[in-house]
């Protein structure tokens, strides 16, 4: 049989060798038939496609400042990535090994590069941004349209209301709805890509190679987040009308409140390296030989098994290979020749079994609590960041993708290491989880308290040790007929007071002074700001700028200390559940883990920081976006979210460590008082069925 079974197997290479020799002498067949080169591409395909689904992370302040978006609904819009994602996931694990899996994973790479290129659309159909909003729409957008104008006759209408029509409405509506549809099959397009590229690497790589090149395919695809917030800081440097500039430029700066970067650049850019990634897909063969090397190595073994009794094991295993593949892996490998309704019927009987599993369950809770604290990070983070410390989207969005991201691969790829390196079995691995939890739990203290409150706002935010009478008609301001809605920030550089418009501080006049490197409008002649002296464009400068450093650096602490979790908590599963429910246990969690994290968790951030707002800007009688926010509150709503989920993957880490304590101690009871009489019974019982391995 071993001689047998290498002359087959020497046929089979040879076979493969004369075919591709006989075709055209090019790169193709050679290149499209090697598993390191699909390595190459599927490493490449997953990093575009993380970038473009991390890219609205990036964007999200500015998106909801362009089309008025409450944090609700941006954090809304987020969660509908993980919708298509998660209707489809469990039909792809089913159809898997029926499919021609190159082809599927080059189709839905497509569907995410179109999904991208709509999800820019919202800009081409929608009229140029304004940012003065008070100005009529043949005035040039400048400054004057905001001053006080004493000659006006009757106070002046609330421009958003008054120029609302039902087209207005339903071009929001359209575009909104574009936005959810975008996402929707961005989530769609990324099914096939992560499980069908993985099964066959592992399918057709060498097994002492799989591991390998699936260390560098995460390690390379985990780059995806931290690319995404660096492209979002690049374009967000950019006016977001770029391709349609007005005449004569614009007045604003990137500091300016109002400032609307070029959110859809980033998706442009995406969506075309996901297209430019996914075109070698096509060329790629439904199965490719297993690498030549391994063939060696069989041939290497099979010439040395030429003893009789290798060759009736032999014989005995080839008798009947299927019985013995279904052995080993029960149900998973019996499913892909069930039928849809079998398949069914037998997935709930497999999902109660996993869930009653204590351990299984715990550290799967342990996990949603950890991916809700993740998921309202990485969607929300740049926001606070932005308004706690009043710092750009560009700058926030480099700190992130140069700090925060990168630490958290390093806790992930340092659990990795330690797991392997200190044989760690499941007592260890779960005394590391709780470890690292309550370290990144005790790092999130002191960002309660590195901020600083919001700055005084005439009329919105008052703060008792200041001058009384700030509200925002008053009386020095009443003949002015300000407009309610306009936005147009002006600071008083002496008292640290803002007002909403240089109308609302009484100022009539406007004067651009030339500086080093830009000219700083000032508008004087303000009768609501005392000695009428002038007031500076812009919002005040917060007095926390210099905190935001310290922040950053322990949010990446903690990042790095949760991420160390990731590499044993998988370990916990895997080592827990049976090994023929294995392969649906990792499914089922990354189910949950989508349903009861990544789905609601940025709804749920986002209207925590909606609670927090103190002025909301309004557009067709309903509320748009957020002006300001009370920055305390702010920030005790936000990081009291991370510290209560934090708190929760703790709980669930130490009750798994009491649990294995508890398991351990009663295997070790078993064996102390079974071993006294246990030769005894195995004569007189004689032989009976093995007992079942010890589960974690």
């Amino acid at each position: 049989m071993p001689d047998k079974d290498s002359k087959a197997t020497m046929d089979t290479e040879d076979t493969y060798g004369s075919k591709a020799s006989s075709e055209p002498r090019n790169l193709r067949p050679r290149v499209f038939h090697s598993i390191k080169f699909f390595v190459l591409c599927h490493s490449l395909l997953q990093l575009a496609q993380l970038m473009i689904s991390g890219y609205l992370k990036s964007s999200i302040s500015t998106v909801e400042k362009r089309f008025g978006l409450s944090s609700q609904t941006s954090g809304l819009l987020a969660a509908f990535n993980e919708v298509g994602n998660t209707a489809l996931i469990v039909f792809v694990s089913y159809f898997g090994s029926r499919v021609h899996r190159p082809r599927m994973i080059g189709c839905g790479a497509v569907l995410v590069a179109l999904a991208g290129l709509l999800m820019t659309l919202p800009h081409f159909i929608s009229e140029p941004y304004r940012y003065d909003h008070s100005s009529p729409e043949d005035m040039s957008q400048d400054s004057e349209a905001s001053l006080c104008l004493p000659m006006t006759s009757a106070p002046a209408p609330t421009p958003s209301n008054g120029s609302c029509s039902s087209y207005t409405e339903a071009q929001h509506l359209s575009v909104v709805g574009i936005m959810f549809i975008a996402q929707t099959l961005l989530g769609v397009g990324g099914v096939p890509i992560q499980p069908f590229g993985i099964s066959y690497i592992d399918d057709f790589a060498h097994h002492s190679n799989s591991p390998l090149y699936l260390g560098i395919l995460f390690a390379v695809t985990m780059m995806g987040p931290g690319m995404a917030y660096g492209l979002g800081s690049l374009m967000l440097r950019l006016y977001v009308d770029i391709d349609r500039m007005p005449e004569g430029g614009i007045n604003l700066t990137s500091k300016d409140p109002r400032w609307v970067g070029a959110w859809w650049l980033g998706f442009l850019i995406s969506a075309g390296m996901v297209a430019l990634a996914a075109s070698p897909y096509f060329f790629f063969p439904r199965e490719m030989p297993k690498e030549t090397h391994e063939l060696r190595c069989r041939r290497k073994v099979l010439a040395d098994a030429a003893s009789p009794v290798s060759k009736g094991e032999n014989s005995r295993s080839e008798q009947n290979p299927g019985e013995s593949l279904k052995k080993q892996d029960g149900l998973i490998q019996i499913a892909p020749n069930l039928s849809v309704i079998k398949f069914i019927k037998v997935f709930p009987r497999v999902l109660l079994r996993t869930l009653r599993h204590p351990i299984f369950l715990l550290v799967v809770l342990s996990q949603v609590c950890m991916s809700c604290m993740v998921a309202g990070m990485a969607t929300f983070l740049p926001k606070f960041l932005e308004r706690q410390f009043s710092i750009t989207a560009s700058y926030a969005n480099l700190l992130i993708g140069g700090l925060t991201i990168p630490s958290a691969i390093v806790g992930i790829v340092v659990g990795g290491v330690l797991v392997k390196r200190l044989h760690l079995g499941p007592m260890r691995c779960g005394a590391l989880c709780l470890l690292g939890s309550l370290l990144c739990l005790l790092f999130n203290l002191p960002l309660f308290f590195i901020g600083c409150s919001t700055h005084q706002i005439a009329g919105i935010i008052h703060q008792p040790s200041t001058q009384p009478g700030l509200e925002l008609f008053p009386g020095c301001a009443e003949p002015c007929s300000c407009p309610s809605d306009d936005f147009n920030p002006v600071c008083d550089p002496s008292t640290r007071v803002e007002y909403i418009t240089p109308c609302h501080a009484g100022c009539t006049s406007q004067v651009a002074q030339e500086g080093l490197n830009k000219s700083q409008v000032l508008y004087t002649n303000c009768s609501c700001v005392s000695g009428r002296g002038p007031v500076l464009a812009g919002s005040c400068d917060s007095a926390c700028s210099h905190l935001v450093l310290p922040f950053i650096l322990l949010v990446s602490l903690g990042a790095a200390l949760a991420s160390l979790t990731h590499t044993p908590s998988f370990m916990l599963i895997l080592r827990g559940v049976k090994k023929e429910d294995k392969t649906l246990a990792v499914g089922i969690q990354f189910m949950l883990l989508r349903v009861l994290a990544w789905m609601p968790s940025p709804v749920i951030h986002g209207s925590a920081i909606d609670t927090t707002c103190v002025h909301w800007a309004l557009s067709c009688g309903r509320r748009a976006v957020c002006r300001y926010y009370d920055h305390d509150l702010l920030r005790n709503r936000f990081i009291g979210l991370q510290f209560f989920f934090k708190t929760g993957s703790l709980v669930c880490f130490a009750l798994v460590l009491a649990i294995l304590r508890q398991q351990s101690k009663e295997a070790g009871h078993k064996s102390t008082t079974s071993s006294p009489g246990l030769e005894q019974q195995r004569l007189m019982s004689g032989p009976k069925k093995q007992p079942e391995d010890s589960s974690v």
